[in-house]
């Protein structure tokens, strides 16, 4: 981790942000010799509607929307 005042981050943003980026450093910013804030990498976005890689083989024969017969109906429900 790297620890940096407030006046280096100013004039070096763009070299600190690349070091976050390329190398996932994290960069702990200070005032006045006091910890104020912390510049950490981002975690890789993923797409939730993404289909998970144990699910891809998975069949279904069925269409689950389809209505139910009458016999198919829980007893206190026909």
């Amino acid at each position: 981790m790297i620890q940096v005042n407030t006046h280096d981050v100013k004039a070096s943003l763009s070299y600190f942000l690349t070091k976050v980026e390329k190398e996932h450093t994290k960069i702990k910013i200070f005032r006045h010799g006091k910890p104020i804030a912390l510049l950490v990498p981002l975690e890789p976005l993923t797409n939730p509607l993404k289909q998970h890689p144990k699910l891809m083989g998975v069949k279904i024969h069925e269409n689950p929307m389809a209505p139910l017969d009458e016999d198919e109906w829980p007893w206190d429900l026909r």
